[in-house]
């Protein structure tokens, strides 16, 4: 895998002002990083509400990308596609094509989209839910990778959140799209979120994967802490509830919480098409971002040369 960062691992550092996106991107060179993921927390490409494209800042980062020998690999944005109506859904989808544009100008080779919002209400995550809903999410996920075609962008999806989830359910929309220029981006620690066996899941997706998300999660049974309250049942010390509600997840540093990370390196290695896939270090850890991002990184390198 080409080990690289993902601009959520300094989101942080981004939000305090500490840090502008052109200055993580320094921050990644320097620490090793071979690509670069565009996730627009804190600055924006596209304004929503005013759908305008900040074509300044755009060339900014095409430049930067340049003159660090830092390629961009990946735009990631969140979505729902799964509005009520359809005018919400077909304004959600144009809103989407000029996230694609942004890609487009960027120069980036895939774009990541969400499908649902990720904070759906946990009870509507179910496999009845998951059926009703299928053809509609399958159907406007292929429109969207055929608008991106243009820009040879290939449009991927995430295991993200609790519904567009789970190594099955990812397979049978990987399936059903069925295009060249569409694929998963297979976060191997997202499974854990569903409940689901992360080595087993990633196993699973690995032959429609085309991009990795690399994370780790500290795991502990919800009776072992503080349960609070919110969506997620989140406590004050970033734990937040599995789908069932049995397990509690706090992000860790790569390689030391309590997912089988080695075994997952290992059967990424042992399926040959994913040797030069790119692969972004996702920090959600509670140090530092920079140690997070580094040691993370280092981890990585380490693990898939052994």
């Amino acid at each position: 895998m080409k080990i690289g960062l993902s601009s959520y691992s300094m989101v942080n550092r981004i939000y305090s002002g500490e840090m502008n996106i052109l200055q993580v991107m320094e921050f990644a060179a320097e620490s090793g990083a071979q690509h670069f993921e565009l996730v627009p927390f804190g600055y924006k490409f596209y304004d929503d509400q005013a759908g305008t494209f900040d074509e300044e800042l755009i060339e900014a980062v095409r430049a930067k990308s340049a003159e660090l020998g830092l390629p961009l690999s990946n735009y990631a944005v969140l979505a729902d596609l799964l509005k009520p109506t359809e005018a919400e859904r077909e304004a959600e989808r144009e809103r989407l094509k000029r996230h694609i544009d942004v890609a487009g100008k960027l120069g980036v080779p895939f774009m990541r989209h969400d499908v649902s919002s990720f904070r759906r209400p946990l009870e509507q995550n179910t496999p009845a839910e998951f059926e009703r809903l299928f053809s509609l999410m399958v159907e406007q996920i292929r429109e969207l990778s055929e608008y991106a075609e243009q820009y040879g962008v290939t449009t991927l999806v995430e295991n993200h959140g609790f519904f567009v989830n789970g190594g099955d359910r990812m397979v049978r929309i990987a399936e059903a799209v069925g295009r060249e220029n569409f694929g998963i981006l297979c976060d191997i620690g997202n499974f854990a979120c569903v409940d689901d066996d992360c080595l087993v899941a990633t196993k699973k997706v690995l032959p429609y994967t085309k991009f990795f998300h690399l994370k780790d999660f500290y795991v502990r049974k919800t009776e072992e802490l503080p349960l609070g309250g919110g969506l997620f049942r989140c406590d004050s010390g970033n734990w937040f509830s599995t789908n069932s509600g049995e397990y509690m997840l706090r992000g860790s540093i790569l390689g030391q919480g309590d997912l089988p990370i080695r075994h997952i390196f290992r059967a990424i290695a042992e399926y040959e098409p994913a040797k030069d896939t790119f692969a972004s270090l996702e920090f959600e850890g509670m140090e530092a971002p920079e140690d997070g991002s580094k040691l993370g990184m280092a981890t990585a390198e380490a693990l898939q040369n052994r």
